[in-house]
């Protein structure tokens, strides 16, 4: 548990799935397993558990997708999974790939379940415990498969480039279940690339929720990204080069921030 204002840390014992859906009511009794520690004296890992389903759904902010050229509002969402290996925490090295030159930013907001869910039902963030920051890096000139299609592992899932945290603000902390209005940015040494509210998304949390549970269920500390909007440097050509300081925000959460590496050949 994060105490933001004292700047301590405190460890607890239990699942998330014994303790989740009593802390998205900010109503759970905690089994501490310590005294605080401070919060410099600490690293976050990501806020996910070892058997978390990273999922990820895009084309939720038209802002974003005019910058790309589309004309048209999606009738859909879409998704992909991200493997455990992609996801790094606050503070940890953004890892630069050796495939790409166009190494891009995308701030997201990003939900994480309290408990299973298996059908939608257009209210599944009554199982959601709370949210936290995402940045889904993607690698934009990777993509050139032989078949002509979008290669989203190549784009989406290298090592080391999906920064998640610095932790979950649970979902009474936002007034309960249904759509939160919050602002998400993004900033690269300084300087504001990205801007919106979650609130303009296309498609609802709920909606993107019911999008996956409809191919695949959800378990407790799964997380979802729920989209980006516009800014990227897709849009204008500037991509992270080693050394850049990116600092992905979501209010009332936090500032998730890591620094880009060297290039590995």
């Amino acid at each position: 548990m994060v105490d933001v204002d004292n700047a301590t840390v405190q460890p607890f014992f239990g699942d998330i799935a014994e303790w989740g859906p009593a802390a998205a009511e900010g109503r759970a009794s905690f089994d501490f397993s310590g005294r605080p520690l401070k919060l410099d004296d600490v690293r976050l890992l990501p806020p996910i558990t070892p058997t978390s389903t990273v999922v990820g759904v895009g084309m939720n902010y038209w802002s974003h997708l005019e910058k790309l050229g589309v004309t048209e509002r999606p009738k859909s969402t879409l998704g992909f999974l991200k493997p455990r290996a992609a996801i790094i925490g606050h503070g940890d090295v953004l890892a630069n790939p050796v495939i790409t030159e166009q190494l891009d930013f995308e701030v997201e907001l990003v939900v994480v379940l309290a408990q299973s869910v298996s059908h939608p039902d257009g209210r599944l963030t009554n199982a959601v415990l709370g949210y936290t920051v995402g940045n889904d890096v993607s690698a934009r000139d990777a993509a050139v498969p032989m078949s002509g299609g979008l290669d989203l592992f190549s784009i989406k899932a290298l090592g080391g480039t999906t920064p998640v945290g610095p932790w979950i603000t649970t979902k009474d902390e936002f007034g309960g279940s249904g759509q939160i209005d919050v602002g998400i940015s993004l900033r690269v040494n300084g300087e504001q690339r990205q801007h919106d509210r979650t609130g303009k998304m296309i498609f609802s949390v709920d909606e993107c929720l019911d999008y996956v549970v409809a191919r695949m269920p959800l378990a407790a500390g799964d997380i979802v990204f729920t989209g980006t909007t516009d800014g990227v440097g897709f849009e204008d050509g500037r991509y992270l080069q080693a050394g850049d300081i990116v600092e992905a925000e979501v209010e009332g959460v936090g500032v998730l921030r890591n620094i880009v590496g060297e290039k590995l050949l």
